[in-house]
């Protein structure tokens, strides 16, 4: 059974710390728990582990590909809704993005409200702590 906790509880992997504290701070004032990974390795771990409401995931990371993670986390035995983020984006990393599970693609920069857009919309509102 899960927790209130799990129930907002969103994965955000990216390898720039700027990013991860921005995303952070977001997602904090709408009332998610974030949990975060710099590495492939770290998400799968992560994903591997923990029940979770929505995994943002960076395409390119040091390790390997943000896809791997997106995979993981959309199987149909965990469910979990990603979105997949890069600053590289192109018609066929947008289509391999949708093909390895993601709901959503956002090409950096990107604006807040549009992540907001995109994790209610994907997730709902948090749960009240």
């Amino acid at each position: 059974m899960s927790s209130p906790s799990d129930q907002r509880r969103v994965l955000v992997v990216d390898d720039e710390v700027d990013l991860i504290v921005t995303y952070v701070r977001l997602l904090q004032r709408q009332g998610y728990r974030v949990v975060t990974a710099g590495t492939r390795g770290e998400a799968l771990a992560i994903v591997e582990r923990q029940p979770l409401r929505l995994v943002i995931s960076d395409l390119r990371l040091p390790d390997g590909d943000g896809l791997d993670v997106v995979r993981a986390a959309t199987v149909p035995s965990r469910g979990t809704p990603a979105i997949v983020v890069t600053g590289f984006s192109s018609g066929a990393a947008r289509m391999a993005a949708f093909e390895a599970g993601a709901s959503a693609f956002l090409a950096k920069p990107f604006s807040a409200p549009r992540l907001m857009a995109a994790v209610h919309e994907l997730s709902g509102p948090a749960c009240p702590a």
